[in-house]
């Protein structure tokens, strides 16, 4: 035996173990130093995806990473910007007096859960085309109304995101490539459309939103000029805002923003006196802001030949789906997940609807769940703890292409936050982006029941890549 190999068995034992952490265990139970380092095997041992990923990493046709790189880009170069209000008919793309947009995927009435139908029945009340319940539904399944998703008309919606024709809507602008984004206003929390709500007190609080709110907001923001909504963004993230579901931050800004144009109007002060109020009451009018500034950045990526970046993540209740850049506007698809989290009193897991909603457009731009080590106070409406919260935001650079020039977290040292989501490295990891969201009650016209934390199906991700690897490897 030599002298080398004596050495190493009277020297002091350091191990590096891979696999099962008991045998490190063991090891320092015996006094032993080891380092456990996590490893599992490429895409969950799939074969099939580790073929794929090896073809990827071989084709010679396009040059992936610089596709990435390009979309990344042009993700970090988008500058959402608030340029208007209107009315949906008027200026969102294909809009008709009888079309009835929704969150997610493609949906047909007859998939569609309980609050995306209350929704809709709401959405059909609020136009006059119903004049009841058994009314909308029989013009629902009647199909004389046309069921859109919010994402083929350059629109986003909270929720069941139903949008109808008479709706106000947000309108944004990126400046820096020339697309544009639309959203309606928030109604708040608790009984109202987005969650399946459709009572008479919901109906009332739309038709305020139409007569008062929004002329008045058109108004305070020709007199505003654009806002820049990814300073604003920039902003809320040294706040203890995410920009999904914790807004407080958001929602004052944009208060401070306004408040000198609203009182300038000569408007009765009662009337600006309840707009003010119901924004101060209502931390989640900022989201309907942010998920247009997030949707026009990252449709700024989309048809970027050879790009496995995701440019759209959404959920219908039924459906979760994904769009890659590289890939055009086809959907993937999966069935959507529970969410878990936390239920305000009286509800609980039975109570729940499957996970719903285009809001996840935040994480897909590198905030809302992706951001949540800038908001630990965010666990007190979604469940865990700040270490977790921490925990969820370091996972998230694992799969994506590049850190956020803009959007920064302080208590990462202002680490931006980790931005464009690559499919590859999604199936190739096994990690699932991170979504934050609120929880609709499974029965049409409750509302909301909690909030909490979702992971998306795996199989959407790897269906995409394999699609792409056929596209572009085959």
């Amino acid at each position: 035996m030599s002298n080398t190999l004596l050495s190493l068995f009277g020297s002091e034992l350091k191990a590096v173990n891979l696999g099962l952490e008991s045998f490190a265990e063991n090891l320092r139970a015996n006094g032993a130093d080891a380092i456990q380092v996590r490893w599992k095997p490429p895409a969950g041992g799939d074969i099939k995806m580790v073929e794929i990923l090896d073809r990827l990493r071989r084709q010679t046709a396009v040059d992936i990473d610089a596709a990435n790189a390009e979309a990344a880009s042009r993700i970090l170069k988008g500058k959402p910007t608030l340029v208007g209000v209107g009315k949906a008919l008027d200026v969102v793309p294909g809009m008709t007096a009888t079309t009835v947009l929704h969150s997610g995927p493609p949906l047909a009435w007859e998939r569609m859960c309980g609050p995306m139908r209350g929704a809709v029945i709401g959405g059909l009340l609020y136009e006059g085309l119903a004049k009841s319940r058994e009314e909308a539904e029989a013009l629902a399944a009647s199909g004389e109304i046309r069921f859109d998703p919010c994402h083929h008309h350059d629109a986003v919606g909270p929720m069941a995101g139903v949008m109808t024709a008479s709706m106000p809507v947000w309108i944004f602008e990126n400046s820096s490539f020339g697309n544009r984004a639309y959203c309606t206003f928030n109604e708040g929390l608790g009984k109202v459309l987005r969650y399946g709500a459709f009572s008479e007190e919901v109906l009332a609080r739309l038709k305020w939103i139409e007569t008062d709110l929004a002329p008045v907001m058109k108004q305070v923001l020709e007199a505003h000029g654009p806002l820049d909504m990814k300073n604003i963004l920039a902003q809320v993230l040294q706040m203890g805002d995410e920009g999904h579901n914790r807004n407080r931050a958001g929602t004052s800004l944009i208060i401070r923003e306004f408040a000198p144009h609203l009182v300038r109007l000569g408007e009765d002060p009662e009337k600006i006196a309840k707009i003010l109020l119901f924004m101060h009451a209502n931390d989640h009018f900022f989201l309907n802001l942010s998920m247009p500034a997030c949707k026009c950045t990252v449709d700024a990526a989309k048809g970027i030949k050879g790009s496995t970046v995701i440019y759209a993540m959404a959920r219908n209740g039924t459906d979760f789906g994904i769009r890659v850049a590289g890939l055009g506007e086809q959907w993937f698809t999966g069935p959507a997940s529970m969410v878990e989290g936390l239920y305000l009193p009286g509800f609980g897991p039975d109570d729940a609807a499957p996970d719903i909603g285009d809001s996840v457009i935040t994480e897909t731009a590198g905030i809302g769940g992706f951001a949540m080590a800038a908001a630990p106070a965010i666990v007190q409406f979604v469940g865990g703890t700040p270490a977790d919260a921490l925990e969820v935001t370091r996972k998230m650079y694992e799969i994506t292409v590049t850190e956020n020039d803009s959007y920064r977290i302080p208590i990462l040292d202002f680490r931006g936050t980790p931005t464009a989501i690559d499919i590859r490295k999604v199936v190739e990891t096994g990690i699932l982006p991170a979504i934050n969201t609120g929880i609709a009650h499974r029965e049409p016209g409750v509302g909301m029941v909690g909030a909490g934390l979702v992971k998306p199906p795996e199989n959407c991700f790897k269906d995409a890549l394999a699609a792409f690897a056929k596209t572009y490897a085959p």
